[in-house]
């Protein structure tokens, strides 16, 4: 066991990770019998589950596609901008559902976090409208984050196009996105409680709406938006494509697939949960004075270069923020409570490397591509199991090896039977 003043050390043997995997402790102190996690308003989570060692991209079998970009026969101008960004082969859910989305079919897409989701659907919807086969597409997604990282993509696949985007989400002028709504653009790309509200109080319409995108899905309806979709649904013609992403398939979601899609193609690329090539291991440390002083502790390693630190309050977030720059370590905020421009800035920080920590709430658990990420830190034990995957997802992407760990109360051996020591 490890505590505040013996660190283990990541460049020993064994590829830099100990055969015991160690678990970092601040204090052993009793704690209620069986160790119990449970955040406020979560469920239960057994916390020998966020321990997992990672596999390192070595054993990692890298998928080989069916096709290239150049076999699914797009528009010239489309597939001049897939080849000056260095697209040659699609990954696993690009490469099944792109010819499915080609062809016009509704589609169930089912994919781990970072697989490439969003050009899987992107790119058939904008060869369709170049060869008009469609006319305008509605994009729903959980964050505004997300909608702009798509809005992103979208641009740079759609450069020199003349098709154009625009973006309505919270935090933003809605004058100035109803004024853009008004140049009738053919992607509109939101979040379902600012569409909800345009429609319901500012008399907006998706008149030629023939494509609908619900991206990150499980989240949507995680984050309560169930209402606002299903509303949102009434105002769109039935006859359309309509796209459905997600990493997961709840009873919840079953309902509303049966309520929105024809005959609907599935591809399913779910590898494990959680990516082998993330090193997961828990923080023991009782009293959230302790837990702050073993966070600095962590940041001032040398190995904790990039780290994506979530909470779970907006204030708690801002908080911890605060007092890590009051302790000399360079971080920046992104929650609720941010205007969109705040943001977008933290973000951009984050990704450029200005600051060293991203505190964040759940706001930044999905869909989100930055790169680079070396350590996710739950300092709160998120509230559900499907939360955890998301979050620790931002690190170990494209094949690196990542590391996640989560703070946890101490726990006591069970007084019945053989028991692991922490």
């Amino acid at each position: 066991m490890y505590s505040n003043s013996s660190m283990p050390s990541r460049n020993g043997g064994n590829g830099g990770r100990s055969a015991a995997r160690p678990v970092y402790s601040s204090r052993r102190t009793p704690a209620p019998r069986g160790g119990g996690q449970r955040n406020n308003g979560g469920t239960y989570i057994n916390p020998d589950r966020f321990i997992k060692a990672a596999t390192g991209p070595i054993d990692e079998v890298k998928y080989v596609s069916e096709h290239a970009f150049a076999d699914f026969g797009f528009d010239s101008r489309l597939m001049a901008n897939i080849t000056s960004h260095g697209y040659v082969h699609p990954t696993a859910i690009q490469d099944g559902a792109i010819k499915f989305g080609l062809e016009g079919r509704d589609l169930i897409g089912l994919a781990n976090t970072g697989t490439g989701k969003t050009a899987a659907f992107l790119l058939p919807i904008i060869d369709r409208m170049l060869k008009k086969d469609a006319k305008r597409a509605l994009i729903m997604v959980p964050t505004r984050e997300l909608a702009i990282q798509i809005e992103d993509e979208f641009r740079m696949f759609a450069r020199g196009l003349n098709l154009y985007s625009t973006l309505v989400v919270g935090g933003a002028s809605i004058h100035r996105q109803l004024q853009q709504l008004g140049k009738r653009p053919q992607f509109i790309i939101g979040t379902p409680g600012r569409l909800k509200d345009l429609l319901e109080n500012y008399g907006i319409t998706f008149e030629g709406v023939d494509t609908l995108v619900l991206d990150e899905a499980d989240r949507m309806l995680d984050m309560g938006f169930i209402k606002d979709i299903k509303t949102i649904l009434d105002y769109i013609p039935g006859e359309r494509q309509t796209y459905f992403l997600s990493a997961t398939i709840t009873s919840e979601i079953d309902g509303l697939l049966a309520t929105m899609l024809n005959d609907p193609a599935t591809v399913s690329v779910r590898k494990g949960e959680t990516n082998d090539n993330i090193e997961q291991n828990v923080v023991e440390v009782e009293g959230r004075d302790a837990k702050f002083d073993k966070l600095v502790e962590l940041l001032k390693q040398p190995e904790f270069k990039k780290v994506l630190i979530f909470g779970d309050t907006k204030h708690g977030v801002q908080r911890i923020s605060d007092m890590l720059n009051q302790a000399g370590l360079r971080t920046s905020a992104i929650h609720g409570n941010k205007s969109q421009p705040q943001r977008q800035r933290a973000l951009k920080e984050f990704k450029d490397e200005r600051v060293q920590a991203l505190v964040a709430t759940d706001v930044a658990a999905r869909g989100l591509d930055i790169p680079k990420v070396s350590h996710v830190i739950n300092f709160e034990v998120p509230k559900t199991y499907d939360d955890y995957v998301h979050r620790i997802g931002r690190t170990g992407r494209a094949g690196e090896v990542g590391n996640a760990l989560t703070f946890i109360n101490p726990r006591r051996p069970q007084n019945d039977g053989p028991s692991r020591r922490y």
